[in-house]
């Protein structure tokens, strides 16, 4: 039985650009897919498909137990988008801003004034809700196009980038309302150039590069297809080096790096913290002077490493970028469909 979100080899060229060369994906009710890759991947162009505002050349889409493409207005009805910049019209004020989204849904007015009310107070904008969008925050603006989207409180949801440009302090408000929002019910996918992102909310991962999905499973999976924990340590006298290699050697699971210009060793390891500090210790008793230790986790970068040959660049290309340049005036017309 496929899940409230399915595609099955969805293709999408854009001249001598391919998009998306046949991406398979399935989210169970209920559940987040983080959909994981550097700018230009895909993640966008797949979202735009799945949410109707683009048709793919070939291939099958189901959202919320209905066909995207033979049915795009049920759809439109069936989800929530926000995409990588907020779509709010920044001359109404918070408030009004919602009430509008609530009419193009077709709500009473009375009935959308309430639920406005009702989100302004969820995302901690009651405060702010009679001013002009346009003396909000980017965090505000984030919060408010999350709320828009949430207006019909819709079963599934689609967020693009939802946290690119924002603090870490509003970065974690907004994790904060998604974990909420997924406890309630609600299905997502969400993409992300994050891998800590996708670590604080996704129930699964599907790795995307080049249009294609390259890999997928939980967060600590694809951490294990990368070697998982490894220890660094920064000995201060280059002549220590070789004996601290031999602590390392006792506690790791596979051989020692060893980078003389720098002091630095690295060795795989399992066991986390409590293991970080049996090795002090040992380079205490030792007699082993350090500058630096450190557990590291595999980064974004390390991942895509491990998967595809190369770092996943944060620099957009020619596609990405246009992508970007139109994904306000998506976020738009994704709500005044809804009306149709």
């Amino acid at each position: 039985m496929p899940g409230a979100i399915y595609a099955e080899g969805l293709v999408k060229t854009f001249g001598d650009v391919r998009a998306l060369d046949g991406v398979d994906l399935d989210v169970p009710e209920g559940t987040v897919l983080g959909l994981l890759g550097p700018n230009g991947a895909g993640k966008t162009t797949a979202v735009r498909c799945l949410t109707t505002l683009l048709r793919p050349d070939s291939g099958k889409a189901v959202v919320a137990g209905i066909d995207v493409l033979r049915q795009p207005n049920e759809v439109r009805r069936s989800i929530g988008l926000s995409g990588q910049f907020a779509a709010v019209d920044e001359y109404l004020t918070g408030r009004e801003n919602l009430q509008m989204v609530g009419q193009l849904y077709q709500m009473k007015a009375k009935a959308a004034k309430a639920r406005a009310g009702e989100l302004l107070e969820q995302f901690h904008l009651a405060d702010a809700a009679d001013r002009p969008t346009k003396t909000y925050s980017g965090g505000m603006r984030r919060r408010l196009d999350l709320a828009a989207a949430l207006v019909v409180s819709p079963p599934v949801m689609f967020m693009d980038e939802p946290t690119t440009g924002l603090d870490p302090r509003n970065r974690q408000e907004l994790w904060e309302v998604i974990k909420q929002l997924v406890a309630g019910g609600t299905t997502l996918l969400l993409t992300t150039q994050y891998l800590e992102e996708a670590d604080h909310l996704a129930h699964d991962i599907a790795v995307v590069d080049h249009g294609r999905v390259i890999a997928r499973g939980t967060s600590d999976q694809l951490k294990a297809r990368t070697g998982g924990e490894r220890v660094e340590v920064v000995v201060h006298e280059r002549e220590h080096m070789a004996t601290a290699a031999e602590v390392l050697g006792g506690f790791g699971k596979g051989s020692t790096t060893v980078e003389e210009h720098t002091r630095k060793l690295t060795v795989p390891v399992t066991g986390g913290a409590k293991l970080l500090a049996e090795v002090i210790r040992e380079l205490d008793t030792r007699g082993i002077e350090i500058d630096d230790i450190g557990l590291r986790r595999p980064t974004l970068d390390d991942v895509f490493l491990s998967l595809t040959g190369h770092v996943a660049e944060a620099k957009e290309n020619g596609l990405a970028a246009d992508a970007g340049r139109e994904d306000e005036d998506a976020g738009h017309q994704a709500k005044k469909e809804t009306a149709k």
